[in-house]
Parts: C-alpha cells; structure tokens; sequence
C-alpha cells in the first residue's frame, strides 16, 4: 500500500506539470489556430511536448500505483495534483498565491486524508467478468459520448465544464483498463498483455482523454475545467472500483458519514481553490534585469 501511495502522489506531480504546460501551450496558439490546425499547431510546441512527456511519465507511475494498491485509493489520491499545482505557480511562474488559497490547498488534503482513513478501502479482485465491463463500458462510455456532443455549443465556461466531465469519466474508465493491463503484464509478460485487449482499450482510451482535455483547456478558463477534471475523476474511479473489481469500504454507518462529509468537504476546498488561485498563468511580476542590483533583490 506505502508503495501505491507514493507512486500515485508521483503521477500527481507529473500529471500538475501536463496541464500546466499544456494549458500555457494551448492559450499560446494564435487566435486563427483552430480545430485540425490546433492539432497540428500544437506537437510543434517544445512546452507541449513537455506536457506530453510529463504524461507519459504520470500513466506509468499511476500504473504503478494500480499494480500495488486498489483503485479506489490511487485514484483519489490523484487529486494533490492541486497543491502540486499551486506550488509550481509559485515557484515556476512565480505568482504570488493568496493565502486563502493555500487554505483551500490545505482542506483538500486534510479532507482526502481523512476520506481514505475512515472509507477503509480495500480488497479487490485483478480481473473483472466479461458482463461487468460491459455494463460499465456502455453506461461510462454512452456518458462520455452525450458529454462530448454537448460540448460542441455553448459559452466558453459551459462547454469548458462539459468537456472537463467527458475528460474526467474518460480518466476513470482509463483507469480501469490501465489496472487490467498492468496485472496481465505481471502475470503474463509483455506477449500476453499485448494479446488482451485491455491495453488497447488503454490507448483508445488514452488518446480520447488527451483530446476531451486539450478541447477543454482551450475552450474555456483553467478555473472552471480544473475542478471538474479533477473532483469527477475520483468520484467514478470510486464506483468503477465497485462496480468492476469489487472493492470494499467500511460497514460502519458513522464512518461512512463521515467519509461523505470528508468528500464533500474535498470537493468544496477545490472550487474554493479556483476562487482564490490566479485565475491565469501570468507572473505577479516581470522578471528583473540581469545585474547585481537583480541578485540582492532577488
């Protein structure tokens, strides 16, 4: 479990530095830069291709984190991306945080602790029926449609929250195909997990994702797609874990109150976190001429 919990707060931090990079390549794009051209705009960004590789990095630690612990723990986990967030607008963008939001920072994480103690998750089996992932493929995956559809209209802000939902259930089913691979590959070697089709709904999956997130991230503002992305993630990768790999939480009714609160209490610290964070990537101050007066200001 201590091995699940510090792979997952890994892809956290990497996951922070995909959006932030690929949000700050995105808006970049000159305003004449849309659909197919956007697509086509954007792999020739070095900052995007950091995104990119900062991915690659977050989908291998959170393979990790699935191998060595239920879903139902890593996924939530997946939410301190927030305070990895706010941290590197800090200290890469060097904007000056309210401390408002370092308060909001501070609730998330004291929720989420406090979720995972009392929820007690654990158990779990590595390999779902055949009817279960049906069932769940047509529910998540017809939600994801519907969702995608309706982003096509609307203000910035609607369209923005919508695609960040699709993007979010999308994460959530990616999960689940993710854990699947991962444990055929322990078992069976890369020949056997190449033969399933886990890995493949994983990429699908994958690729949807990255597409659902970059449409939200350039349609809208950060500060509506963010809480979206990440409270709606964890929320179904909690009812995936369920529903698919048969997971358990708590039998004791007071802890299970507790645990909603805990949630909800969560969710509140991120929309109040997108209240009081800088609402764009723009440093608090222009940088300093280089000399010795920059040094000792410094």
């Amino acid at each position: 479990m201590i091995l699940a919990v510090v792979f997952a707060l890994a892809a956290a931090l990497a996951n922070a530095i995909n959006l932030m990079t690929q949000h700050k390549a995105s808006i970049g794009a000159p305003r004449r830069v849309k659909g197919w051209r956007l697509a086509l705009y954007l792999p020739r960004q070095p900052l995007w291709l950091l995104g990119v590789a900062a991915a690659v990095g977050s989908f291998v630690c959170q393979a990790l984190a699935l191998h060595n612990g239920p879903m139902s723990v890593v996924q939530p986990l997946l939410i301190t991306e927030l305070v990895f967030v706010l941290v590197l607008r800090r200290i890469w963008i060097r904007q000056d945080i309210a401390g408002a939001a370092w308060a909001s920072v501070s609730l998330v994480c004291v929720s989420l602790a406090v979720f995972l103690a009392v929820s007690e998750p654990t158990g779990g089996k590595p390999a779902p029926a055949a009817n279960q992932w049906l069932s769940a493929g047509l529910v998540v995956g017809g939600a994801i449609a519907v969702l995608s559809v309706a982003g096509l209209r609307g203000s910035p802000s609607r369209r923005a929250a919508v695609l960040a939902a699709a993007t979010a259930l999308t994460a959530s089913l990616e999960a689940t195909f993710l854990k699947t691979a991962t444990e055929t590959l322990s078992v069976s070697g890369v020949g056997g997990m190449l033969a399933t089709w886990a890995v493949y709904a994983f990429i699908a999956a994958t690729i949807t994702g990255a597409l659902l997130q970059q449409a939200a991230l350039h349609v809208g503002p950060l500060s509506v797609s963010q809480p979206i992305l990440v409270i709606v993630d964890p929320f179904a990768s909690i009812i995936l874990s369920v529903w698919l790999f048969s997971e358990r939480f708590t039998d004791s009714p007071a802890k299970i109150a507790v645990a909603v609160v805990a949630f909800t209490a969560m969710a509140v610290g991120v929309v109040m976190l997108t209240r009081t964070a800088p609402q764009d990537l723009t440093p608090s101050q222009p940088a300093s001429p280089a000399g010795p007066k920059s040094v000792t200001e410094a």
